[in-house]
């Protein structure tokens, strides 16, 4: 007989298909088609039993999701942004978590105050992706992008310790004196922790070449993160994200371009199955969610529901708007508050939808902790409705407030690309001067190269008529000048020049290059 188990991950794997192309043929954010079709099939015969054990839910979703955030923060632009994100990510999730635990104590007295502690952690921490997707798009100012993300990660760091002290309390009562002198703990070993975890798997992927096995070791990184700290009473969700941060920061330096192209692609794979897959397990949990709030009169779930839904989205509006530009009075040196407008502010509030990290506690949540049926549907309605209120109406709102500026990406990504080639035809010359390669094949590369930089200077309007040819042979040589271009776009970026995401898409194109010419010579 086939395992009901099997069977019911096949569906799971259906289900995300499915959503997906539903999602997209509708233009509606992925998670909305994927929980309605998974209450549907919770319908069907032995899928309304399909329930993940909150550990699981803890333990195998969490490490890689948050790592892989941690791994694509922008280094330079977070540290430039350092205030303004800690205002955020600190400030209002802590402020949120308790809001969300009074609200709910004074809706349903019954809900322990730890327990609706842990409800607080949950829908505190924002998903950015829907966001800054949006943004990207629409070329909306890159300093406003980056504190979104920027906050998404240190929030979740936040909010997951927060979570961590709830389910402490639950377990066992917890004195003030007590729960500072653990949250010291918790947040410094799991820091030192992931420092050191960081700088081992640094040192153990320099020597790794072959990109199968560099996949692995990027996979099961997350984990030799989360679950020793853990297991050690350290924060495993700050271990992981100073894991992933310290190594996304040497993320080129420590991979090279084939292992770089096929563990991107591993990643987007992951992350889209794990997130995906959330929102189906939450479908098919609905149907005893629902059964375990049929205590509670249908207005009070409601009605508490919209409570929640209220204070997470007025409270991030109020800290947004009033709140947060007097954090330009903190000491210290930092980037001025002035560049943050009104406009930006706004877009800022209205910009916290939640997400798979929100789901993936909400699941989580002990199956021993009373009320939990509840506190599962409060934390579903406030993503769905984030999603569906917010993620939705994002992009009117840029273009109302006159925020997209896609030309300014198109031009700052043009230039690179010109800042390369014209670093690659010098040391072209270099090469050819020295004698290192002939002059009929210095000629051949020059012409492409010549070529390319032709069609960066059509976008930046500038009339210059140069050769053109094809490419040659010389996989030494095509080295050379791509090494020269990377060289490039890390000075370019580490000066200020460009961003993150420009840097990573360039060297996305320079690794494909490379992967072209080995797959040619095979």
């Amino acid at each position: 007989m086939i395992d009901e188990h099997l069977i019911v991950g096949l569906a799971v794997a259906v289900l995300m298909l499915v959503g997906r192309g539903v999602a997209r043929g509708l233009g509606v954010p992925q998670a909305i088609p994927l929980v309605v079709l998974g209450v549907a099939a919770s319908l069907l015969p032995g899928m309304g039993k399909a329930v993940v054990a909150p550990d699981v839910i803890l333990n195998l979703y969490l490490p890689p999701l948050v790592y892989r955030a941690a791994f694509l923060t922008a280094p330079r632009e977070t540290r430039e942004n350092a205030v303004p994100i800690s205002v955020m990510a600190f400030g209002l999730t802590c402020v949120t978590a308790l809001a969300v635990m009074a609200a709910v104590r004074l809706a349903v007295p019954e809900v322990s105050w730890p327990a609706a502690l842990a409800l607080g952690a949950a829908v505190a921490p924002t998903d950015p992706v829907a966001a800054t997707s949006i943004m990207q798009r629409l070329g909306a100012p890159r300093r406003l992008v980056t504190i979104l993300e920027g906050e998404s990660l240190v929030n979740d760091a936040v909010a997951l310790t927060l979570f961590g002290l709830a389910l402490t309390a639950i377990a066992q009562p917890v004195t003030l004196t007590e729960g500072g002198s653990l949250l010291v703990r918790v947040v410094a070993g799991g820091v030192l922790y992931g420092l050191v975890l960081g700088w081992a798997v640094g040192r153990l992927r320099h020597w790794i070449k072959d990109p199968g096995a560099q996949i692995v070791v990027s996979l099961i990184t997350p984990f030799v993160a989360y679950l020793p700290a853990e297991h050690f009473g350290f924060s495993g969700v700050l271990a992981t994200i100073t894991t992933g941060f310290y190594l996304g920061m040497r993320a080129h330096g420590l991979l090279q371009p084939s292992s770089r192209l096929t563990g991107n692609a591993f990643w987007d794979v992951l992350v889209f199955l794990l997130e995906s897959s959330l929102f189906v397990l939450l479908g098919l949990e609905i149907r005893q969610v629902v059964s375990g709030v049929s205590n509670y009169s249908p207005a009070l779930v409601a009605g508490t529901a919209v409570v929640v839904i209220a204070v997470v989205v007025l409270i991030r509006l109020v800290w947004t708007m009033a709140l947060f530009p007097l954090a330009k009075w903190l000491p210290g040196r930092h980037l001025s508050f002035d560049r943050v407008g009104r406009a930006q502010r706004l877009v800022m509030g209205w910009a916290g939808m939640r997400g798979a990290i929100t789901l993936a506690v909400a699941l989580s949540i002990p199956l021993t902790v009373p009320n939990r049926p509840l506190l599962i549907f409060l934390a579903a309605a406030v993503v769905l409705a984030t999603l569906l209120g917010q993620a939705t109406t994002l992009a009117s709102l840029l273009r109302l407030l006159g925020l997209g500026e896609s030309d300014k990406s198109v031009v700052e990504e043009a230039r690179a690309r010109q800042s390369t080639m014209e670093a690659a035809l010098a040391r072209l010359d270099d090469l050819a001067s020295d004698g290192k390669v002939d002059e009929h094949t210095a000629e051949v590369f020059r012409q492409l190269l010549e070529l390319r930089l032709d069609r960066v200077r059509a976008i930046l309007n500038e009339d210059e008529d140069e050769g053109s040819g094809e490419s040659g042979t010389g996989g030494w040589l095509r080295k050379q000048l791509n090494s020269a271009q990377r060289e490039k776009l890390d000075e370019l970026y580490s000066r200020g020049k460009i961003s993150a995401t420009t840097q990573r898409r360039l060297i996305h194109d320079l690794d494909l290059e490379d992967r072209g010419r080995a797959h040619g010579s095979q």
